[in-house]
């Protein structure tokens, strides 16, 4: 395929596309998905989840299954975490490595039987990410590797009210699955897997189902929160709340130039559980210490950093909108955006190691300007429990 055939490819939609037209969304193109940015504002809906709750259509998500007696062997060579711990019922989140460390991808693994798995890709790597799951899955011999993700749709119910709005139309007792473990049962009448798992940094669950079953559960549980305020909620408002909880973004945070001990992800990282792809290279960046570091950034004046930005050393000199021509580039902004729960400008970005110190002053190159800005331990937010 030609460079000018793949731009013209169409985009792929949801199986909500309908519902999403039908609330007047505003669609924007994602990782080669026709996507809702938002419905009302991504203000609004942002303060929607932190407060009570808003559902998201995230069906573009890709599922993988992969089942038989190898399933466990495969996976555990796969990824730097430890799937051996998993009970049934219970997921875990990972990054997938190549042998330099790099990031391929972040994931979902939930062990549903005991040789039965789900493995939940980002969207835009679902191509990439089966062909290196197939590639790797030639050293095992007991193994098959299913692509499930046309059939299957994703809804996420987030926020403190999500339990309440929920339980009226589950066939299951929700108080009794605890973070990062789900349940089978019905929900409005409908068949799904039921997760208590988010990337907003609320409470809250993923419901995955039939694809073909979505429409109906996305009109069933809008109608049941109606009256506690659930509305529906677009990307905007999905990135400004994974931003506010530090949660990385593939493409962004993460990329196959970067590893997880530099993006603070060093507790998915279980070198005692012998060997997975990546270890001796990751072993390597723990033994000498990672060159550079993720941390927070929250802006000192009014502008927003941007994915792209170059940060600079405060401590070379140089007044805050000055060109600041002696000071020193020490990392580079992955994301940032307006805070609508702190009232203020914030990002991420990698810095050297040796300037990665909370607190410490910097200055952020928007335009022809340096602003400035102070670096933070991640997450902005944490919600109360």
């Amino acid at each position: 395929m030609t460079a000018e055939h793949a731009a013209a490819a169409p985009l792929k939609r949801t199986p909500l596309y309908g519902q999403h037209q039908a609330l007047g969304a505003r669609m924007v193109e994602f990782g080669g998905w026709e996507m809702p940015l938002q419905y009302s504002s991504i203000l609004e809906e942002h303060r929607a989840v932190r407060t009570r709750a808003g559902l998201f259509d995230v069906s573009h998500m890709g599922e993988f299954q992969i089942e038989g007696p190898e399933a466990l062997p495969f996976l555990q060579y796969l990824v730097p975490n430890d799937v051996g711990r998993l009970a049934i019922n219970q997921a875990l989140y990972t990054t997938l490595c190549l042998p330099t460390g790099g990031v391929i991808d972040d994931l979902l693994i939930y062990r549903l039987e005991a040789e039965r798995y789900m493995v939940v890709v980002n969207a835009a790597n679902i191509a990439k990410d089966l062909a290196w799951f197939q590639e790797q899955a030639r050293r095992f011999s007991a193994l098959q590797i299913t692509d499930r993700s046309q059939e299957t749709a994703l809804l996420a119910l987030q926020g403190p009210e999500a339990q309440a709005m929920l339980q009226p139309l589950a066939a299951v007792d929700l108080a009794t699955i605890r973070y990062y473990r789900c349940l089978p049962g019905n929900v409005a009448g409908l068949a799904c897997l039921i997760s208590r798992t988010g990337y907003t940094g609320e409470d809250g669950f993923e419901l995955y189902c039939e694809a073909a079953q979505a429409p109906l559960l996305w009109e069933r549980l809008l109608a049941a929160g109606k009256e506690r305020g659930l509305v529906p909620a677009g990307l905007g408002a999905r990135d400004t709340l994974r931003l506010e909880a530090g949660y990385c973004l593939y493409g962004h945070e993460l990329t196959e130039q970067t590893n997880p001990l530099e993006a603070g992800l060093a507790w998915t990282v279980k070198f005692e559980k012998g060997d997975f792809i990546g270890r001796e290279a990751l072993l390597r960046v723990r033994e000498q210490g990672p060159a550079r570091k993720l941390m927070g950034l929250e802006m000192l004046e009014r502008r927003v950093p941007r994915g792209g930005y170059t940060i600079y050393d405060s401590d070379a000199g140089g007044e805050s909108g000055s060109s600041g021509a002696d000071q020193r580039a020490i990392g580079v902004v992955t994301s940032g955006a307006p805070s609508p729960t702190l009232n203020k400008s914030i990002g991420m970005g990698y810095v050297e190691a040796a300037r990665a110190i909370p607190e410490h002053l910097v200055q952020v190159e928007i335009g022809d300007r340096r602003l400035a800005a102070r670096l933070l331990t991640l997450p902005f937010y944490k919600r109360r429990k």
